[in-house]
């Protein structure tokens, strides 16, 4: 399976951590120095499903496909607007299409697990050419009383178009049931036969015990890739890893003793976007004309389940 284009959306308005500071027990500085993010952008006029359009919209014509060409669509989110339909379906009118289509939910790994899906359907010959995308909108359910979580997160959609050639090499996935440290529970309901139903309530998690888990893990999982492949730190160009915390990103980087270029970042500006991260980082770097033909690029990602999911790709 081979990347043959790339797209990403974000929206309009930019939410600084001045903006913050203006109702919460917080500063630029605080957050900043904790997270590396000085701003990011949510959601106010605009929708998750338009995000989810102009970034499909972006990948096909940088792949230069047509909606005709579009066998399925896979996006990954954790909550869209409705529960059903997917929004793999809603977002096909205004891309023109007319193929199969479905959400898949895998927390902040889950565009990896979107190019997995992908890559099987390909190679089971149900399709030719995807358009895998990653949705997400978690200023939806991010507590913003709690200045310890809703200052990490962002909205944005990005993906890409992926067709048959050779390009994605591997794709690993791992998991440690450990769901008390990272969740969000979904809305309870009013079902009148509920026996004591779960109340609603924001996403929760607890920072040290996710950032002692991304880090060891990514490290462990990028090691254990470029072992599988006969590859030292140095053989791989870029190591685009989920957007949730530049300490993370620094810690992991300095375990594997490589140079900064090698690790592209933008989560000063966007915050973490959990499953979008990857392809919104994909887009910038393709956009900028540093993916050159040949080059390798590594993918990790970690959330909650706690999961971890690891790609290596050659542009």
């Amino acid at each position: 399976m081979k990347i043959l284009g790339t797209g990403s959306a974000l929206p309009k308005k930019v939410v600084t951590n001045d903006d913050l500071a203006g109702f919460l027990e917080t500063n630029d500085e605080w957050i900043s120095t904790r997270t590396g993010i000085r701003e990011r952008r949510v959601l106010s006029d605009d929708t998750l499903q338009s995000l989810a359009e102009r970034a499909g919209k972006a990948a096909m014509e940088n792949a230069g496909v047509s909606p005709e060409d579009i066998d399925c669509v896979l996006v990954s989110t954790v909550q869209a607007e409705t529960m059903s339909p997917a929004l793999a379906c809603d977002i096909q009118p205004a891309l023109g299409l007319k193929c199969m289509g479905m959400d898949i939910n895998g927390g902040c790994t889950g565009f990896i697990a979107a190019l997995a899906v992908a890559e099987g359907l390909i190679a089971s010959g149900r399709a030719r050419k995807l358009l895998v995308l990653s949705a997400e909108a978690l200023s939806r359910f991010a507590d913003w009383t709690d200045r310890s979580t809703c200052v990490l997160f962002g909205d944005a959609a990005g993906g890409v178009v992926v067709g048959e050639g050779e390009g994605v090499e591997d794709i690993r996935f791992a998991s440690e049931p450990r769901h008390a440290v990272l969740c969000a529970h979904t809305p309870p309901g009013n079902s009148p036969f509920a026996i004591d139903p779960a109340p609603a309530q924001y996403l929760k998690m607890q920072g040290q015990e996710v950032y002692r888990f991304a880090v060891s893990h990514s490290f462990r999982d990028i090691r254990d890739m470029l072992a599988a492949h006969n590859l030292a730190p140095e053989d791989v160009d870029f190591y685009a890893l989920h957007q949730a915390n530049m300490r993370i990103l620094e810690a992991v980087r300095t375990r594997l003793k490589v140079d900064a270029e090698r690790f592209p970042h933008n989560i000063e500006r966007t915050g973490n976007t959990s499953s979008a991260t990857i392809p919104v980082l994909l887009d910038e770097l393709n956009r900028a004309g540093k993916l050159k033909p040949g080059c390798r690029v590594i993918l990790s990602a970690f959330g909650a389940g706690l999961c971890t999911g690891t790609a290596l790709i050659k542009w």
